[in-house]
């Protein structure tokens, strides 16, 4: 269904447009930037598989950037050593925000908000009110400019991530442990499985994928400052909301996740043909974010409703059944 959605919304751009949405220079610029979008949503899904929410996905990625710059044009570390510190850094944050959960027993969404005010505080340590600019690191810039066979470097990183991450989940003990700690944590517990290390390792992941979506960021915006990462918060919750993943835990969607991905930004594409303003595509995404949700909601409790039903004509035949 998200496959015709994008095909449709696509197709529908390139109608506005006289065909323009398809060119080479519009196609590219789309991929370079709906990676950003796929990787926070699949940075989201890691830590909605476990029931937990990760609000600091943005912070993180904006500290792990600028930190980045400030590594380059500070310390003097060479460009490339810098630009993918920024996947380790994203990494260590979300180890943290792990271990405070689990140390602490606050819930998730608290430790993570609280994380995020932090660390945009510390963002602005780092770079105040300037930008670095990208002139520091050519070579790094050079990649994100690049392209393989017309489609954008950054674009293929994207995809080899997410492939990634599928397999994680679908061949690993370790994605089938953080599944199951999120689907049943009583039975897993019961099965042996630490849940507590599965909310460790599932935000660790989870800033380790915000650490790589701060390294394409780095690598294709013309500067990096307090801005990066300060809209990721709605792009990381609707993509693997939309794309089927259920906020109760226990589930993935990595294709339906970088297709809705697609659609978010084919509704950012929309807004400077149309002249919507940012509040207009905020509230559109806000609304169908919001109607996934208690959609999902509706099917939920018609299933369950279905199941009782099931049962009680399951227990009145075994009454009859006694009875004779």
């Amino acid at each position: 269904m998200l496959i015709g959605v994008v095909v449709a919304g696509a197709a529908f751009l390139a109608f506005a447009t006289a065909g323009q949405f398809f060119g080479p220079v519009s196609l590219t610029s789309f991929f370079r930037f709906v990676s950003v979008p796929i990787l926070i949503g699949l940075a989201q899904m890691v830590t909605l598989c476990v029931g937990q929410l990760n609000l600091a996905v943005g912070a993180i990625g904006g500290v792990a950037a600028c930190l980045s710059g400030v590594m380059i044009t500070a310390w003097g570390v060479p460009a490339w050593i810098g630009a993918l510190s920024a996947v380790l850094t994203g990494a260590l944050l979300g180890l943290t925000n792990g271990l405070l959960v689990v140390g602490t027993r606050i819930n998730g969404f608290i430790v993570t908000l609280a994380m995020s005010q932090i660390l945009i505080g510390v963002q602005y340590a780092l770079v105040g009110t300037s930008t670095i600019s990208r002139k520091a690191w050519p070579e790094v810039a050079a990649f994100g400019r690049s392209d393989i066979l017309g489609i954008p470097s950054i674009f293929v990183l994207t995809v080899l991530v997410a492939i990634a991450v599928a397999v994680f989940f679908s061949q690993t003990v370790t994605g089938r442990q953080l599944l199951a700690s999120g689907g049943n944590p009583a039975g897993a517990q019961l099965a042996g499985i630490s849940t507590d290390r599965s909310v460790i390792t599932a935000h660790a992941l989870s800033g380790l994928l915000c650490g790589v979506a701060a390294f394409v960021s780095f690598s294709f915006l013309p500067g990096v400052n307090t801005t990066v990462g300060g809209d990721w918060m709605l792009s990381s919750f609707a993509a693997p909301i939309i794309g089927g993943v259920a906020l109760a835990g226990g589930s993935v969607a990595v294709l339906g996740t970088v297709f809705a991905a697609m659609i978010v930004r084919l509704v950012d594409s929309a807004s400077p043909i149309f002249k919507f303003d940012a509040a207009a595509v905020n509230f559109v995404v806000g609304a169908v974010v919001l109607g996934t949700v208690a959609l999902g909601r509706l099917r939920e409790a018609r299933a369950g409703k279905r199941g009782l039903e099931i049962r009680a004509k399951r227990a009145e035949a075994a009454l009859v059944e006694a009875g004779r």
